[in-house]
């Protein structure tokens, strides 16, 4: 079986999980926020760029490219 190629080091692994990690938190925060102060639909749909950002750093990290 061949090696695995790994782009990243572990500081980089580490630091793309944590900041993945951090905006998964902060939509999650923005998404109560919003929901418990009755905002349109409209504003909840931007919270798409930090889930999709959090969503990606996290898998980066796990696939280690």
């Amino acid at each position: 079986m061949a090696a695995r190629a790994t782009n990243l080091v572990a500081s980089g692994r580490r630091r793309r999980l944590l900041l993945g990690a951090g905006a998964l938190v902060a939509g999650g925060v923005a998404l109560a926020v919003l929901v418990l102060a009755g905002a349109d639909r409209g504003w909840r749909l931007l919270l798409v760029l930090p889930f999709w950002f959090g969503a990606l750093g996290v898998f980066q990290a796990r696939g280690r490219t």
